[in-house]
């Protein structure tokens, strides 16, 4: 069903959105777009009683759950990222994440190994056979890169971060090679 709509918003108001969503003109329709079509389908669930909540916590994360799959392309996003769009702090982002990555964890399965295999895609050894290294802003998701390390095989080395950086992470080749495998099928054609 195509739905189109007109807002009225003034430069001002359009910079402010433009600046929240990290856009420029050019593109904030059809950036716009996506993150109207998580909020339909957030409505249409009420309205047909599929998703009633009593409590608020639970409307913002099926709503992060809709942005997830619409918004943000099957990827998740960081903690910097949900904390300029849902107005909370970096730790009430984190908890947020947390809490769709527990509550959705069957849903979005598919979605969790994208965002690592997209991680893993970015990360560079300084030499053959050392380390790899890559800037990961989410603790979330490297809680879930250690956690299917420790599925497959508990003898591994966690991904750790990086001594002396905010944010990049050591991945060790045997640990890289294990988490490589285990979200490759994401990228595989269905067949």
């Amino acid at each position: 069903m195509l739905i189109s709509i007109e807002l009225d918003l003034g430069e001002t108001e359009i910079a402010e959105i433009a600046s929240v969503l990290e856009s420029d003109d050019g593109n904030l329709a059809a950036i716009l777009s996506r993150h109207f079509k998580a909020s339909a389908l957030e409505y249409l669930a009420m309205y047909r009683g599929q998703k009633v909540f009593r409590r608020g916590s639970d409307l913002l994360e099926y709503r992060l759950l809709l942005l997830i799959e619409t918004a943000f392309e099957g990827v998740i996003p960081d903690e910097h990222e949900v904390a300029r769009l849902f107005q909370t702090t970096p730790g009430e982002s984190r908890a947020l994440i947390r809490s769709i990555l527990a509550k959705y964890q069957y849903r979005i399965k598919e979605v969790i190994k994208r965002t690592i295999s997209q991680k893993l895609a970015e990360a560079g050894q300084e030499e053959e056979g050392g380390s790899y290294s890559v800037v990961i802003n989410s603790v979330n998701i490297v809680l879930e890169m250690n956690r299917i390390l420790a599925d497959l095989d508990g003898s591994l080395q966690p991904v750790k971060k990086k001594r002396g950086c905010v944010s990049t992470y050591e991945i060790m080749p045997s640990s890289f090679e294990i988490l490589r495998q285990a979200v490759d099928s994401v990228n595989q054609p269905q067949g």
